[in-house]
C-alpha cells in the first residue's frame, strides 16, 4: 500500500489476501491451486506486479470472483498508485519552489500569480520544462558566467530563474554560427554605440552579435537577485543576458563588455563556471575597453575631476561623460553624489 496526503492506493493483492485468511488457506497451497511460484504469489499479494488478465482469469477458477472483478481492481490501483506518487513529487516540489523568488517573477509576468504552494510547483514545472523540479540539479546550466553586485539565499535561484527566460527568449533569434573571432574584430564597433541613444543602437547591436553567433537578451531585473548580466552556451550558440533595471549607460556598457570578456576569453566553456580571478579579468577588460588605460593614467595625472575637465576627457576618448563619471566615482576620485546629471539613464525594453 502507498498514499499521499489525499490519497491511498490499495493493491489488488489486499483482497486476495483477505480471500485467503478467510478460507484458512496458505500462500503456498494457494500458489500450487494458481500454478504460480510462491514468490509470484507474495509479490501479487504486496502489489509488487501487476495482476494480468490471464492471473484475473485463473483467480475466477481459484477464488470465485469473476475475472472483471480482479481487473478492475488493478486498474484502480494503477490509477491511484500514479496519483500518489505524482501527490507525493508534487509536494516535494512545492518545498522546493518555496526556495524560489515567486512573487517577484510572478510579478514581471514569467508565471501566474498565486498563493498555494503546489500551484506554485506546477507553474514552475512548466517555466523550466521539466517533470518535476529536483531535476533542476542535474540541468545546471554549465559554464554559466554572470556579473552580480552582491549576495543573498535567493541568489542562485533568481539566477536560475533569469538564466531560464533568457533561453526561451533567445529561441526566437536567427543566429550565424558560433565565431569568437568575428567578435574580437567588432569589438571597437560596438564600443563607438556607446554614444547612441538606446533605441539607435540596441537593433544593430543585436545583429552584430547575431552575425557572431549570440543573442542577446534584455530582461527585467529579479529584486533581490543583484544580477547584472550573463553569458553560457545553449546547444549551438551562445545567450547573453544583461538586465534593464533602469540602468545608467555606465553600468549598461560595463556589464555588457564584461560578459563579452568572459565570451572571448572562454571562461563559459568551465563547466562550473567563472571565478573570482575570472571576474576580476572581466571587470579589468570591461573598464579598459571603455576608457583606455593609457588615457585614463594620463587623466588621473592631472588630478581634475571638475565637471569640465570630465566632459573634456570624454569628448578626448570619444565616450560619453557619464561613462567617465562612473568610473571615477567607482575608483573614488569623485564622490558618488556629484555630477549625476551627466549619467544617462537607459530605458530598454
Amino acid at each position: 500500500m502507498m498514499h499521499s496526503k489525499k490519497t491511498i492506493a490499495i493493491p489488488p493483492g489486499a483482497t486476495i489476501k483477505e480471500q485467503l485468511e478467510t478460507r484458512g488457506m496458505k500462500q503456498k497451497e494457494f500458489a500450487i491451486r494458481m500454478d504460480l511460484s510462491e514468490k509470484h504469489v507474495s509479490r501479487l499479494i504486496n502489489g509488487q506486479v501487476e495482476l494480468t488478465k490471464p492471473v484475473a482469469i485463473r483467480l475466477e477458477a481459484v477464488l470465485g470472483l469473476p475475472a472483471n472483478f480482479w481487473n478492475s481492481l488493478e486498474s484502480n490501483y494503477r490509477e491511484k498508485l500514479a496519483r500518489v506518487i505524482d501527490e507525493n513529487e508534487l509536494e516535494k516540489d512545492a518545498q522546493i519552489a518555496k526556495l524560489f523568488p515567486y512573487a517577484k517573477v510572478a510579478k514581471l509576468g514569467w508565471v501566474p500569480e498565486t498563493r498555494k504552494a503546489e500551484e506554485k510547483a506546477i507553474h514552475l514545472r512548466r517555466f523550466f520544462e521539466v517533470a518535476k523540479l529536483e531535476l533542476l540539479e542535474l540541468l545546471k546550466t554549465p559554464g554559466i558566467a554572470y556579473r552580480k553586485v552582491g549576495s543573498n539565499g535567493t541568489a542562485d535561484y533568481s539566477l536560475a530563474i533569469w538564466a531560464q527566460k533568457a533561453k526561451v527568449d533567445a529561441r526566437n533569434y536567427e543566429l550565424s554560427p558560433i565565431n569568437i573571432s568575428k567578435l574580437e574584430e567588432v569589438i571597437p564597433t560596438i564600443r563607438e554605440m556607446t554614444l547612441m541613444e538606446p533605441n539607435e543602437f540596441c537593433k544593430e547591436l543585436i545583429q552584430i552579435l547575431s552575425k557572431c553567433g549570440i543573442a542577446l537578451v534584455f530582461l527585467p531585473h529579479i529584486g533581490g537577485s543583484f544580477l547584472h548580466g550573463a553569458s553560457f552556451y545553449d546547444g549551438k550558440h551562445i545567450v547573453l543576458g544583461l538586465t534593464v533595471r533602469g540602468k545608467t549607460a555606465d553600468k549598461f556598457w560595463f556589464s555588457l563588455f564584461h560578459e563579452l570578456y568572459h565570451i572571448l576569453s572562454g571562461h563559459i566553456n568551465n563547466p562550473e563556471g567563472t571565478n573570482d580571478i575570472d571576474e576580476q579579468e572581466a571587470d579589468s577588460y570591461s573598464k579598459n575597453v571603455l576608457i583606455p588605460k593609457e588615457r585614463f593614467d594620463e587623466f588621473r595625472r592631472n588630478e581634475c575631476y571638475s565637471r569640465e575637465c570630465i566632459i573634456q576627457f570624454s569628448n578626448d576618448v570619444n565616450i560619453s561623460s557619464g561613462i567617465i563619471l562612473g568610473r571615477l566615482q567607482k575608483e573614488n576620485y569623485v564622490p558618488y553624489n556629484r555630477y549625476n546629471d551627466l549619467k544617462e539613464n537607459y530605458v530598454i525594453s
